[in-house]
């Protein structure tokens, strides 16, 4: 039958563009209409997934115009390829439902019978969507991997791995590759810096030590040594190992566990700088004067043994008058001449003008069995800030030799922030009293006034969290383009190759630069412009692209699994009040943090209060039209938890208020009614 150029009030669409602001245009996917399709625009609120374009979706249909449509996305149907999915079993009488455990996708699945792969109600699993027409409103799917169950402790990073797709598993070729490698030894063309006191500084639960640093006096200056470890001696290029580090792109850290770039035998074993034990490195002599400015430096491939592994803490201690440590005097004249080196490059990171944000984090800590136990604030130490500077000051001279060497190379890249974006910041700086710099030109110095004068404001925080979210993103590029938040005009990432592919890269374009026999070999023979290094160089653009993926992949995981954990323990608090204040706002509702744990929750608009709220964007407030009241971006504000659901990782607060006493009834003012009130007959 022909249709009469109208649509039916649900119908299947295709998605056909995406515009720049993420507004989804779509066509319906049977028009026998002579005239033109009308134009439909996808609204966001409904959607069960993010559709993309080419995606067909159910949609409820509202005419606006003789040829505009509203679409509410009912849900995305499934494509000819499988779909992964992954949530909770929910056991039927005909087989089972896949319930979604992601905030986004709300989405659920049928199983049939023949498909549960012997999966029990309540368990978490993975599987892939099935062709065919949906029953019930609902897809089909098939269970391919039973998780576990999702009330056990530490689920919330298998359902963040999973849910970002993170290569857990290493390949036969892969593992067998790590066993095969041996232990350091003596070689030709090595650096003996065995007796050089070099020590490693890391976190208490650290077990990949990537670093260790040296300094002594020189002058009126310095002399530093930052050793790293030596990974691409045993991952070389094209193998197996050096697959599954490229497909990983760098190690997710999660609260209680780690998804490592390399396999334990290499990441926590052989190339670990464990203390006692013989490493092969890749190391960086520099010298800088008492301003912190390096004059030259030198890289050398050696071999190492840690003296000693300290932690952050330990280190902080040791530098104290009184330590109460008993630490013997080697140990101290080490820590001392680290902080006396420490005082050089922070005097030249000032100078330079290095943004320097302070907003707190936060440390989950479990108990024996797993449960989050506490969510406690990390304490920030100059300890950090001293072995950030070393590596810093590693990195740029990384860069330097391979900028002059003219080494192709993979760079870390950090884009001065954009306009809009400072356009917003600047609108809210006004509101809470600051300025900040107008014109061309914009430096991370401008940026630290700011932050300098809100500094001991009760607004600090909302300063800080701002100015944060007005940079741009970090990412890998083939080019050197700077970056703006250190002030550099050269940079690249050279100091944690265990757990960051960028590095990796970056070492062996340095070791093949110390080889001058191999360089000379290149230059004098242009067969060699096949070989695999040459290949490699032709396809970093390509290899940049895809780790800066990878980091935000792991990135986005990484923060799920803890907000997930976070709500896990707040569960634990439904209908209690906290003190918190505002980071965030949107057309929705308040973000709102806690003040001693920093867990972040959601205020809906439809929670503020019994007043019709409007969103002020300009001014970064909600208004209420009757009561006046405000809800405004870095205001305090004390909040109940409403409601903490474990599964999809959702945390809704809402405001506390003070009981409201009862008012007396309105008196009608129309003189005709007044016979029907007791009041007025009197």
């Amino acid at each position: 039958m022909r249709s009469q150029g109208h649509l039916p009030e649900v119908a299947v669409l295709t998605i056909t563009h995406v515009t720049e602001e993420g507004e989804l245009t779509a066509e319906p996917v049977k028009w026998d209409a002579k005239k033109k399709p009308p134009h439909i625009v996808v609204t966001e609120s409904g959607r069960s997934r993010a559709a993309v374009k080419g995606d067909r979706v159910l949609a409820k249909l509202r005419k606006v115009k003789p040829q505009l449509y509203q679409a509410l996305v009912i849900r995305v149907l499934p494509g000819e390829q499988p779909q992964p999915v992954l949530g909770v079993f929910v056991a039927t009488a005909e087989g089972g439902i896949i319930e979604p455990v992601s905030r986004k996708n709300k989405e659920s699945f049928m199983v049939a019978r023949g498909d549960m792969a012997g999966a029990l109600h309540g368990e978490l699993v993975s599987g892939v969507t099935l062709p065919g027409m949906p029953s019930l409103g609902m897809s089909y799917a098939k269970i391919q991997e039973r998780l576990g169950r999702l009330d056990t402790p530490r689920a919330a990073s298998l359902i963040a791995s999973h849910m970002h797709n993170l290569p857990a598993l290493f390949s036969p070729e892969a593992l067998a590759e790590a066993e095969e490698a041996l232990l350091p030894v003596m070689e030709a063309g090595r650096v003996d810096l065995r007796r050089i006191p070099l020590v490693t500084i890391d976190g208490e639960d650290a077990r990949d030590f990537d670093d260790a640093v040296f300094a002594e006096r020189d002058g009126d200056g310095w002399h530093l040594l930052v050793a790293i470890a030596d990974v691409a001696y045993y991952v070389k290029e094209g193998s197996a190992l050096d697959t599954a580090a490229f497909e990983r792109g760098n190690s997710a850290y999660f609260p209680d566990r780690v998804i490592p770039m390399l396999p334990e035998r290499l990441s926590n074993g052989l190339c670990s700088l464990m203390p006692g034990e013989d490493r092969y490195c890749l190391a960086v002599h520099l010298w800088i004067d008492g301003q912190g400015n390096v004059k030259r430096y030198e890289f050398i491939r050696g071999l190492m043994r840690s003296q000693a592994r300290l932690t952050y803490e330990q280190v902080e201690t040791a530098a104290q008058p009184d330590d109460g440590l008993r630490m013997t005097d080697d140990r101290k004249q080490w820590i001392t001449n680290l902080f006396g080196a420490y005082a050089a490059l922070a005097t030249e990171r000032d100078k330079r003008g290095a943004l320097d944000l302070n907003l707190p984090e936060y440390k989950i800590q479990f108990d024996a069995a797993g449960n989050v136990m506490a969510i406690a604030p990390k304490e920030r130490l100059e300890a950090h800030r001293l072995i950030e500077a070393y590596m810093i000051a590693a990195n740029v001279a990384a860069a330097d030799f391979l900028l002059k060497k003219h080494i192709p190379a993979i760079y870390r890249v950090h884009e001065q922030p954009a306009d809009e974006k400072l356009e917003e910041l600047r609108n809210l700086l006004k509101i809470a009293g600051y300025s900040l710099h107008v014109g061309a030109g914009i430096k991370a110095a401008h940026f630290n006034r700011v932050l300098k004068a809100s500094a001991s404001e009760p607004n600090a925080f909302m300063i800080h969290t701002a100015v944060l979210r007005s940079q741009m993103q970090a990412y890998y590029a083939h080019e050197n383009l700077g970056h703006f938040g250190l002030a550099l005009t050269k940079y690249c990432h050279f100091t944690s190759p265990i757990r960051r592919y960028a590095d990796l890269v970056v070492h062996r374009g340095l070791i093949g630069a110390l080889n001058p026999v191999k360089r000379e070999a290149i230059a004098q023979d242009p067969a060699l412009s096949a070989s695999p290094r040459r290949r490699i160089d032709n396809r970093l653009p390509d290899i940049a692209l895809h780790i800066s993926d990878t980091e935000r992949r792991a990135m986005m995981a990484e923060r799920d699994a803890s907000d997930r954990y976070k709500v896990s323990f707040m569960s634990r608090h439904v209908g209690e009040v906290f003190p918190g204040t505002i980071v965030s706002l949107n057309e929705y509702g308040l973000f709102v943090g806690l003040n001693a744990n920093g867990v972040t929750g959601f205020v809906p608009v439809r929670n503020l209060g019994g007043d019709f709220f409007t969103y002020d964007k300009r001014h970064a407030c909600f208004k209420g039209q009757r009561s006046k009241q405000v809800y405004a971006l870095g205001q305090p504000i004390m909040i109940r938890v409403q409601a903490a659901n474990a599964i999809t990782g959702s945390l809704i607060f809402e405001p506390e208020r003070a009981p409201v006493p009862p008012q007396p009834a309105l008196r009608p003012k129309h003189p005709k009614y007044r016979h029907k009130h007791k009041q007025y007959r009197k």
